[in-house]
């Protein structure tokens, strides 16, 4: 799972003009799951499942 600046700098993601995440394959905003126990939370693609770490 890669984070989400390793997935903006290599392509995998892009901003849009409101600054959301949006896969770059898909072109749809990605989800956010947070869980309490970790450090980091998951972005997930609704449309094609890649998912991405972003730390709090």
């Amino acid at each position: 799972m890669k984070s989400t600046r390793k997935g903006l700098r290599d392509g995998d993601l892009f901003k849009d003009t409101y600054e959301r995440l949006n896969c770059a394959d898909c072109e749809k905003v990605l989800k956010k799951k947070n869980d309490p126990d970790e450090v980091f939370s998951v972005r997930v693609c609704p449309e094609c499942g890649a998912t991405f770490k972003e730390l709090r």
